[in-house]
């Protein structure tokens, strides 16, 4: 009995730790990304350069190198700022929830989001990380859809709360923001839910291990139940 016990306490510190690892390196890589789009800018500052010609020009071959590079060019440090505290909320997000599909979801949508940019979009430079942050709040919004687990779901709803009213970004609104790269984004991420709708199937915790056994135990077959030959109908209209 008292090694059942230490057994598990012994699991539950294992755990407690994978946990507290998961927490802590979705925070580091959250945190590395944004930590790079600010040393970018505060070089273009510091130099006083401009290196918006280093975004994606669409059609023109010398635009390619934009596909790499415009996620981490900003037009100056408001443009950053708008997007530094979102772009980590979501990341962190998808690095703590989706871990095993993070870095490919992570890739697929930067690399795509440009290219789809650099094939279809108004001829002009376009920079910035909200390509990102449009997929990646999409990807977390429409992988609670597809999954209908309720930890997606829960954090579908949170994502809603907190980034409904980006819908419009995805409208040619305003001729300075680039809403092509809003638009491709979300479209990107909504691919990428459903393509690893399967992969990180959510914990399954104590409580609903105990009310899936139960579950099992009720799962009884109506043709093998016995009904007693002198056995009363229940009068439902009693109560």
């Amino acid at each position: 009995m008292n090694y059942n016990a230490g057994e598990n306490r012994f699991t539950q510190l294992e755990e407690e730790k994978e946990e507290r690892n998961k927490i802590l390196s979705s925070f580091f890589y959250s945190g590395c990304f944004i930590i790079i789009l600010w040393l970018i800018q505060f070089i273009q500052w510091a130099a006083d350069m401009d290196i918006s010609v280093y975004g994606v020009l669409p059609r023109k071959k010398e635009g390619l190198i934009g596909i790499l590079t415009a996620p981490l060019i900003h037009a100056d440090f408001s443009h950053l700022i708008s997007n530094s505290v979102t772009l980590f909320m979501l990341l962190f997000g998808i690095l703590y929830f989706y871990r095993t599909s993070a870095v490919k979801v992570f890739f697929i949508i930067y690399i795509m989001d440009g290219f789809f940019v650099w094939l279809l979009a108004r001829e002009s430079y376009h920079i910035g990380a909200s390509g990102l942050v449009y997929g990646f709040a999409s990807f977390l919004f429409f992988s609670g859809l597809f999954r209908k687990d309720k930890r997606s779901v829960a954090l579908s709803l949170l994502i809603v709360f907190l980034y409904g009213g980006m819908v419009w970004g995805v409208l040619p609104t305003d001729p300075k923001i680039s809403f092509e790269s809003h638009l491709f984004g979300a479209v990107i991420g909504v691919i990428c839910a459903f393509i690893f709708r399967k992969n990180d199937p959510p914990p399954l915790y104590d409580w609903e291990e105990e009310d899936y056994e139960d579950e099992i135990e009720d799962d009884t077959d109506p043709d093998e139940v016995e009904i007693e030959d002198d056995a009363e109908p229940d009068d439902f209209r009693r109560n």
